[in-house]
């Protein structure tokens, strides 16, 4: 039997490209298979990456036995029917983030894996980040004690996508919260051990994504007629473990600059992602450790890796299935408060 993996994709767009391009880079892995209802979008990425076979249908692609894995690659509203599919068709997956609309359709995800006994891996690349990984292994020393709070920020003064289907809610579940604001909650949340929420508190507000762009903004003009989502977010997650995480994220904002980073306070010491610090006591006095290295990695290609090496060995991966289920009900906490306007309470 060969030892080769063969892996076959399932959305053809650019974030699939980056897949394929990582992929090819793990020996004895071949991507044999790409899958898009756009016939023109799959055979162009066929094309391009020499990848044999082109499907319009993913049940298609499914019926492919040598197929041992699949990565999902398509918008955040078909997620979960091609992932519970390819689940039931025997096959290990890693389905980009954010997991789901919901948490229903991330517990029925995680329900197929389970069921199936494969690899359900989340695309949350930036918990295999240096950064990251410094701050845990100074946490797993004991360094920073018990974890209290965590503040999130992921924020952009103009970036409202100008591509694709990320202004509309109906498509994405919503807006910089579940696109961008999801990669610093889960690198966060996984930080502080991964704590169960209890409840939630958030706001939303739309006031500029929605109006014909008057400004020069970083991506050009967006489709102001069909935007639906929410332009800024802020969130508070209370846990059971008594922490607390708040999260601000947006699209567009009226602030100095763009800031993609968290902050975590324990009992013990502290830490930031961006700048990478560790803040502590030490022989009576307050310090800020700055380490004068934090050597550059390529966090993607990372977990593709980890995904791999995770069929492969039977390893437990780094972002489990059931760290994207968590991190979806803090996202529909935090939507579920702004559109009652009251803290709600997560189960």
């Amino acid at each position: 039997m060969s030892k080769t993996l063969k892996v076959g994709l399932i959305g053809a767009g650019g974030i699939a490209g980056t897949h394929i391009t990582y992929l090819k880079k793990i020996p004895d892995v071949e991507v044999v298979a790409v899958c898009d209802i756009r016939e023109e979008a799959a055979r162009n990425t066929a094309a391009k990456f020499e990848i044999p076979k082109t499907f319009t249908s993913y049940k298609d692609l499914l019926k492919m036995k040598e197929i041992a894995a699949v990565s999902v690659c398509t918008p955040n509203y078909f997620h979960a029917e091609p992932t519970i599919a390819a689940l039931r068709a025997g096959k290990h997956v890693m389905v980009e983030k954010p997991m789901a609309m919901n948490a229903r359709e991330a517990r029925a995800m995680v329900a197929a894996a389970k069921k199936a006994r494969k690899v359900l891996v989340i695309g949350f690349q930036f918990r295999y980040d240096a950064r990251a990984q410094m701050i845990k292994r100074a946490i797993d020393e004991g360094r920073l004690g018990k974890i209290l709070y965590a503040r999130c920020q992921a924020l952009r003064r103009r970036g409202i996508p100008s591509w694709g289907v990320f202004g509309q809610k109906k498509l994405q579940g919503g807006g910089p919260m579940i696109d961008i604001g999801v990669h610093i909650v889960e690198v966060a949340h996984y930080l502080m051990g991964t704590p169960t929420p209890v409840a939630a508190s958030g706001n939303c507000y739309t006031y500029i994504g929605n109006k014909k762009p008057e400004v020069v903004s970083n991506w050009g003009p967006w489709d102001y007629k069909t935007y639906t989502v929410e332009d800024l977010a802020i969130g508070m997650v209370r846990f059971a473990n008594g922490a607390t995480l708040v999260v601000e994220a947006s699209f567009a904002a009226h602030l100095e600059k763009d800031t993609f980073t968290f902050t975590l306070m324990g009992e013990k010491g502290g830490a930031s992602f961006e700048p990478p610090q560790i803040f502590t006591d030490m022989s009576g006095y307050m310090f800020n450790l700055v380490p004068p290295l934090v050597p550059k990695v390529d966090a993607f290609e990372l977990k593709m890796r980890d995904w791999i090496e995770s069929i492969r060995t039977g390893k437990p991966p780094t972002a489990p299935g059931e760290h994207g289920l968590i991190v979806q009900q803090i996202l529909d906490g935090i939507y579920r408060s702004a559109e009652l306007g009251r803290e709600v309470r997560i189960h």
